[in-house]
């Protein structure tokens, strides 16, 4: 898989016949057919990137060629678009799906084409289009089920390479202090924006907790003393395709732009604390963690034990406060947006405040 020996296409519109077939050519997929027609439906609610599939129509039928994928472009919102290249995350899944993804065992949609133009930070994917399946919605939440499937995948992206050292040798994964020094300098800027926008929408006490993780925010960016593994970072229900391929595939998990070394319990609290309405998560947590891992073990991991977990766990829910914060005043704001950010918001600082994950930043010293 390389990039395609013609122009990049910077937006759907770029994605004529011609290009297409020649990209799929090269990505060894197509032999003689030839794309005669493309119609194109946007689809996800990426706040980064735009995603469109398109339907293909070939002048003759090939038993290999895709009857539809999926391309994803950077923003067309400009400041969405700005932001997203300004803090490197373009760049970032284009490397996971170049040289990474294959190193793990995360269902990701396999990719046909990967390029980026390296001065403006465009860029193209075109992707194995999944469907038929069942989008994860943020803002509906999933059932307990569907959380065992996440479960699974969060393993099966953390547990082949746990405390790999040569993920400490790659560069794009590890931008941590420049990232790091970033937010952390911007994070009261972030705050003010935050309160600018949503002091009449979120309720008081959520808004407090809010407040609480700003005054020890220093104490946030501190490491985290866990084991390293590759983070997704942004582990939820947007991000991911339930039943895929029309129930062949459980669970598969898209956007690949904030891939990190980091520590795998920050994924499994993102996703439980955003995923699972309050009443049923303080039901399951403990048992979905405990799967989580069980499924490490199975990848080899023998040293992680229960009260080490939970501490990390407890910090990992720190992580949907602080992006309810930060994503939703650095992308264009819209209704639906305001409605998802609000409601991560609210699942998430009422489980920083379930579990005291506050309290437990100071355990880092």
């Amino acid at each position: 898989m390389t990039s395609a020996p013609l122009p990049l296409a910077r937006f759907q519109e770029d994605v004529t016949p011609e290009w297409l077939t020649v990209a799929l050519r090269h990505a060894g997929v197509l032999r003689d057919s030839k794309v005669i027609g493309v119609t194109t439906k946007r689809v996800g609610n990426g706040m980064f990137g735009d995603s469109v599939r398109f339907a293909i129509e070939y002048d003759r039928a090939e038993e290999a060629a895709p009857t539809s994928v999926v391309g994803k472009f950077a923003s067309t919102d400009p400041v969405s678009r700005e932001n997203g290249a300004s803090i490197g995350l373009y760049e970032t899944e284009v490397n996971f799906y170049r040289s990474f993804r294959d190193t793990v065992s995360v269902r990701a949609p396999h990719c046909y084409v990967v390029d980026q133009d390296p001065e403006s930070k465009d860029f193209t994917l075109i992707l194995e289009d999944l469907t038929p399946a069942r989008g994860g919605d943020q803002i509906i939440g999933c059932s307990v089920e569907d959380a065992y499937h996440a479960m699974d995948q969060a393993a099966a992206l953390h547990g082949p390479r746990w405390a790999d050292p040569t993920l400490r040798d790659i560069p794009w994964m590890n931008r941590r202090s420049e990232t790091g020094n970033f937010l952390l300098d911007g994070f009261d800027g972030f705050m003010r924006d935050f309160r600018g926008r949503y002091d009449d929408m979120l309720e008081p006490e959520f808004m407090a907790e809010c407040v609480r993780l700003q005054a020890k925010i220093e104490k946030y960016f501190l490491p985290r003393g866990a084991p390293d593994a590759p983070q997704h970072t942004d582990f939820r229900l947007d991000n991911m395709l339930f039943d895929a391929r029309d129930g062949a595939v459980p669970l598969a998990v898209l956007d690949w732009q904030s891939i990190s070394v980091g520590y795998g319990m920050l994924d499994v609290a993102y996703f439980i604390g955003a995923g699972l309405l309050p009443d049923v998560r303080r039901q399951n947590e403990r048992a979905l963690v405990e799967h989580y891992m069980e499924r490490l073990r199975a990848y080899g991991v023998k040293d992680y034990d229960w009260n080490q977990a939970w501490v990390h766990y407890r910090l990992g829910i720190l992580q949907g406060v602080f992006t309810a914060i930060f994503a939703s005043v650095v992308t264009g704001r819209t209704e639906r947006g305001d409605q998802m950010f609000m409601t991560m918001a609210r699942r998430h600082c009422q489980h920083a405040m379930d579990l005291e994950s506050l309290a437990a930043l100071d355990l880092l010293g």
